[in-house]
C-alpha cells in the first residue's frame, strides 16, 4: 500500500468537510450543518492559526484520510500542545495504517517543532475502538474530562 501524507489545500475542502460530517454522525450521532462545516474548514485552510489539516492520499493521489491539529498554550509547561481532531478515514481504508501514518507524521512534526510540549486529543467515552487505536500509537488517558459551554447554536450566532 502506497500512502503519502501532505498538507491539505483548498482543493481538499469537500473531502475534509465530508469527513467531518461523516465522523460526527458515526461517532457522536450528530448531524452537522454542511454550510457551517464548509465555512469552518475553509477558515482553517485560509488561516493556520485556526488549525492545520493533513490528508493521507493513495498512490493515485486520492484522499483516503484526514487529521487536523489545533493549538493550546500551556503555561504550566511553557509550551504548546497540539490537539488532534477531525480525524476521519474512509471506511474501505480502515485497519490499513492510515491513521497511524497521519499520527506519525504529526508526531514527527511536533517533536521537531521547538516549543511543542505534546499531543492531545479527545475521544468519546464509549468509542473503545478509537481508544485502542490511540493507545497503540503511544497515547494514554490524561485523566481529564472535557467540559464545555457551546455558544455556536445560540440564536444570535446561527449565521456566524
Amino acid at each position: 500500500m502506497s500512502l503519502t501524507i501532505r498538507n491539505a489545500s483548498p482543493a481538499d475542502l469537500e473531502f475534509l468537510a465530508h469527513g467531518n460530517e461523516a465522523m460526527a454522525l458515526e461517532t457522536e450521532h450528530k448531524s452537522l450543518d454542511p454550510q457551517v462545516v464548509r465555512r469552518g474548514v475553509a477558515a482553517a485552510l485560509a488561516d493556520p492559526a485556526h488549525g492545520r489539516y493533513f490528508v493521507a492520499v493513495d498512490a493515485d493521489d486520492l484522499p483516503v484520510g484526514q487529521l487536523m491539529v489545533t493549538y493550546e498554550w500551556s503555561d504550566w509547561r511553557n509550551g504548546q500542545f497540539w490537539w488532534i481532531q477531525s480525524v476521519y478515514v474512509l471506511p474501505d481504508w480502515r485497519r490499513r495504517g492510515v491513521f497511524r501514518a497521519l499520527y506519525r507524521h504529526v508526531e514527527d512534526l511536533a517533536r521537531s517543532t521547538q516549543g511543542v510540549c505534546g499531543l492531545r486529543l479527545y475521544v468519546e467515552a464509549d468509542n473503545v475502538n478509537a481508544q485502542r487505536t490511540y493507545e497503540r500509537c503511544g497515547m494514554g488517558d490524561a485523566g481529564y474530562r472535557v467540559m464545555e459551554v457551546d455558544y455556536s447554536r445560540a440564536p444570535d450566532r446561527a449565521g456566524g
